[in-house]
């Protein structure tokens, strides 16, 4: 297992992993009445570019999408990995290698989702016009920057 591969299971483990929930009851309970532990499922797996591992720096954004809402096409200069908490998204990525955007994809709640960095993003909005929709986004980054940045209307065709 590579460095990088190390540093993305740690990631996400650390940012996707449930929680168990302990309660009063539960710690004063004796060992045979305790609950089992808290399942763990992979949500993601994907290797990251190249980063510089002495500048790293995870940002996790919260994004909320009301009925029908979306956002301008715009790129992230660094990776970003989704993850759906409610509601459902619609996006529509072009990877910077691509000739050609990829399909329009809407991920669910559980769902989560990878794009490449420089990646167009031509679509993100929320697949309701009656229900919101929120995810995070998480960036990981080696080198200051803002995280989005709008891609001109010529650009995004």
């Amino acid at each position: 297992m590579t460095l990088m591969e190390r540093w993305g299971y740690i990631f996400a483990v650390i940012c996707y992993a449930p929680l168990p929930v302990v309660t009063a009851t539960a710690q004063a309970a004796s060992p045979q009445q305790q609950q089992p532990a808290a399942q763990i499922q992979t949500v993601l797996s994907q290797p990251l570019p190249s980063l510089r591992g002495d500048h790293l720096n995870v940002q996790i954004v919260r994004v909320r999408y009301a009925p029908g809402q979306s956002s301008q096409p715009h790129s992230h200069p660094c990776p970003v990995i989704g993850y759906v908490l409610e509601g459902a998204v619609r996006m529509q990525v072009q990877d910077p290698a691509a000739s050609r955007p990829g399909p329009a994809t809407i991920y669910r709640a559980g769902d989560s989702f990878y794009e490449s960095p420089n990646g167009r993003h031509l679509v993100s909005a929320n697949a309701s016009q009656s229900e919101s929709a929120t995810f995070l986004a998480t960036f990981v980054c080696d080198h200051p920057t803002p995280l989005t940045v709008p891609v001109s209307p010529t650009e995004s065709h």
